[in-house]
């Protein structure tokens, strides 16, 4: 009976330790799009009176945690009953990220807005202020969807060949991970300037460390998410490239004398500005109908 019992936890251990090495993987796999994923909702999250900060990002948090309970039950039914739909979803969506970074390199590329030199804020009425804020966390919570299609899929195509149980506690503890991770980290980013003017207002000196260490930090905010837009840009070429390698037979054996990030990060742009170029394509071609229409 007692080696029974022994027998049981051992087992127990041993698929701990697999659900723990499948999810380190998986979360490496996952990285690039949580970098997106992090700058995406930094700058989201930024641009709010300091009282409302913490409420506009706890609001996309919770539409977060309400898509990941939306796309894990269907990433699992599509697992056990459809696996080949997984890798067609996969290369959507690395067409999809793909077509994000191109068109984010195209934009800073072709059409960088020129700042203007007009200093002053325009005022808003308490309700229109409200309005702006609820459109926001709606445009946070369906790009956070996007997203979050992409790091289930790619979590889940990292242990597809693993039992249901084990696929459903990995791609889990990453969804969770992948929330709580990003959110926590996005709430440090967007009161980086708040906590640098506390440590300012505390100083009794005009020189001292924790004046020096506020001023940092409020200077630091706009770098920092300007920083994460720079690298989350990279991650989504590089993870879009990562699935097609992975993912097409083909260019999986495609210059395989390249070092796998650089051969990721063609394809990614490859890829990435032949979507674009489509688009912008059917863009202009509907433009065109539609002007002949009114003539």
């Amino acid at each position: 009976m007692a080696s029974g019992f022994f027998a049981l936890l051992d087992d127990i251990a041993a698929i701990m330790d697999d659900v723990a090495v499948m999810s380190k993987v998986a979360a490496k796999k996952t990285a690039g799009i949580l970098g997106d994923d992090l700058a995406v909702n930094a700058e989201k999250a930024s641009g709010f009176i300091s009282s409302r900060e913490i409420p506009v990002l706890w609001a996309i948090a919770k539409g977060s945690f309400f898509n990941k309970l939306i796309i894990l039950p269907i990433a699992f039914l599509l697992s056990a009953f459809f696996p080949v739909a997984i890798i067609i979803i996969l290369v959507l969506g690395g067409l999809f990220l793909a077509y994000e970074g191109a068109e984010k390199i195209y934009e800073f590329l072709f059409h960088r807005q020129h700042k203007t030199t007009d200093l002053t804020m325009p005022v808003y009425t308490e309700a229109e202020v409200l309005s702006m804020e609820k459109e926001k966390i709606k445009s946070a919570i369906v790009t956070d969807f996007i997203l979050s299609v992409e790091i289930v899929i790619i979590a889940l195509g990292t242990v597809i060949e693993e039992p249901l149980s084990t696929q459903i506690a990995v791609v889990s503890i990453i969804a969770i991970i992948a929330t709580v991770g990003v959110y926590g980290i996005v709430a440090l980013i967007v009161r980086m300037d708040e906590m640098g003017l506390k440590l300012i207002a505390m100083s009794t000196k005009e020189r001292s460390i924790s004046k020096s260490i506020g001023t940092i930090l409020v200077k630091a905010l706009p770098k920092v998410i300007k920083s994460l837009s720079i690298i989350g840009t990279i991650a989504l070429i590089l993870v879009s490239g990562g699935i097609f390698a992975h993912n097409i037979d083909f260019l999986h054996h495609f210059a395989e004398q390249l070092p796998s990030i650089v051969k990721e990060f063609i394809l990614g742009l490859l890829f990435g500005f032949v979507v674009l170029g489509i688009v912008n394509l059917f863009k202009k071609m509907l433009g065109k109908n539609n002007s002949n229409s009114l003539l």
